[in-house]
């Protein structure tokens, strides 16, 4: 079979099949390109300075310097997003493709540049880790190949190509038979084929929304008077579910117990829901947390990577079955309370029986025994729990009970305390009714930034009143080593997905991390 050769100087046009997986290359390439770009746009505490900081190689002065003016690192984090954004969405569409192809190598070339793949690799195969070749060199070099190739044909450049080419004479007298080929007009299934690479465009926004969520005007109106969202309807409810996850939640150390930076607060399925003058939601809730729905709250979270429940030990027996039966391995730290010495010495010790990972002076009871100046109580009850070979810790919904506690020579392993702002509609320090936990937030973050045990966290959305992503950023920025969060089951996986968004992000941190 004759091989068919173009004529000299000029090139064969591409068969159907290698356009369409040329086009499927560029679609790909700008989906991701489009993806990393709009995370960036989105989220307002994204920064590139870490990764100009710690650059390495060519050019590393140059990014270092970036990374150290505040406002030349605003220019570089907002070119580099809507660049990253704008070439996806132009090598998606195939529009200006050549361009979009450029841009994207200049930027996948600035990024190895900075963090190249050479000889620091781990001496096992590493995922991440490369001798040389790493993700961004083969993305570049994929997108050379886009650069170089008529990989618009299949996109808004052969669309548009094709409609000029309509108003222009069929053929020239003087053209040879392979231009005349090229000068033909696109036929209707050529200029539709131009358009190939919309729908793709319109999956990705779908899917952005999808992972994002809709707001309407109603929802948007009521968030800028009071922070909650209410309706007397609802048609359809929308939550996330683990194929939704965006990974899972880092740990951190308190002794020899690892705990995730989030862990699951069991009032909610205790029945104790703060929930202010609501005075039925006590009982429904408790309706609501039948022993399935424990289960199921519990293994979503597992699954998520939140790995230890803080909760009353009432609830020990059903995490006890939870671990015999269906397999969990959720660890719980316990919280000790008792009306007096013998009741919570009690508690203590029937929480070790149950198998806590970790223990601790529950902050109302703390609370108590310090104002009652019962700290010998405390003192016996940290000996005990340690006995266990557990870590002990101290609760308490006011500083005074933190500082007590610290003037009186207490080094427990782990603190708990309340913690988040008091910028919500219902806050009002002079009489709380179950509706203020941390009556002044920055003397809390002040007290508790000296201290050298870790911290975790607790009441961090004020009961319900505060929106995650707020009262999350809030509660690790000051200083916040853990959080403790209580969450329904449809409300685990997008807690978490918040939750590494703000880990993820630049933290404006000033306390050192203590666990």
């Amino acid at each position: 079979m004759a091989i068919e050769k173009a004529p000299r100087g000029e090139v064969l046009p591409l068969s159907t099949v290698q356009s369409a997986f040329l086009a499927l290359l560029r679609i790909a390439i700008g989906w991701h390109f489009a993806y990393e770009g709009l995370a960036k746009v989105l989220d307002p505490g994204w920064s590139s300075a870490a990764y100009l900081k710690t650059a390495s190689w060519i050019g590393s002065g140059m990014f270092h310097w970036m990374a150290s003016d505040p406002a030349i690192l605003r220019v570089v984090d907002l070119l580099n997003g809507w660049g990253l954004l704008l070439v996806g969405a132009g090598l998606m569409v195939g529009f200006l493709t050549r361009l979009a192809a450029c841009g994207g190598v200049a930027l996948l070339a600035l990024y190895y540049m900075a963090h190249p793949a050479l000889f620091t690799s781990p001496a096992e195969p590493v995922e991440g880790h490369y001798l040389i070749v790493n993700k961004n060199l083969v993305e570049l070099f994929a997108l050379v190949v886009v650069a170089v190739m008529p990989a618009g044909r299949l996109g808004l450049d052969g669309f548009f190509g094709g409609l000029l080419t309509r108003r222009r004479p069929a053929v020239q007298p003087a053209e040879s038979e392979s231009a005349a080929v090229r000068r033909q007009p696109l036929t209707r299934r050529q200029l539709l084929a131009g358009l190939v690479g919309l729908p793709f465009l319109g999956a990705f926004v779908m899917a952005v929304l999808k992972k994002r969520g809709y707001r309407s005007a109603e929802e948007s109106q009521l968030a800028t008077r009071v922070d909650a969202v209410s309706a007397p309807s609802m048609n359809s409810l929308t939550f996330q579910t683990l194929d939704d996850l965006k990974g899972k939640l880092p740990t951190a150390k308190i002794n020899q117990v690892e705990l995730s930076r989030v862990v699951i607060g069991g009032n909610l399925m205790n029945g104790f829901a703060h929930a202010r003058d609501l005075i039925y939601v006590s009982k429904l809730i408790k309706a609501y947390h039948q022993d399935w729905r424990i289960f199921e709250t519990l293994r979503l979270a597992e699954a998520c990577g939140i790995n230890a429940i803080v909760t009353n030990p009432i609830l020990a027996p059903r995490i006890v079955e939870y671990w015999e039966k269906h397999g969990g391995k959720i660890q719980f730290v316990a919280q000790c309370k008792g009306r007096n010495r013998q009741e919570f010495l009690d508690t203590v010790k029937y929480s070790l029986d149950q198998g806590a990972s970790a223990a601790y002076v529950q902050g109302a009871a703390a609370d108590d025994y310090v104002r009652q100046g019962h700290f010998d109580w405390i003192a016996e009850g940290l000996e005990l729990i340690r006995a266990g070979e557990i870590p002990a810790g101290i609760g308490g919904h006011y500083i005074e009970t933190i500082r007590g506690c610290v003037e009186n020579g207490f080094e427990p392993d782990f603190w708990m305390k309340t913690l988040h702002h008091l910028q919500y509609w219902s806050a009002r320090t002079d009489d709380q009714h179950d509706n203020v936990w941390c009556e002044d937030p920055q003397e809390t973050i002040e007290f508790m930034e000296s201290l050298p045990q870790p911290w975790i966290a607790f009441k961090v959305l004020a009961a319900g009143a505060l929106r995650p992503r707020d009262g999350f950023r809030y509660a690790f920025e000051n200083g916040a080593d853990l959080i403790c969060v209580g969450m329904y089951d449809f409300q685990v996986v997008e807690d978490c997905n918040i939750a590494l968004d703000v880990l993820n992000a630049k933290l404006q941190r000033d306390r050192p991390w203590r666990a």
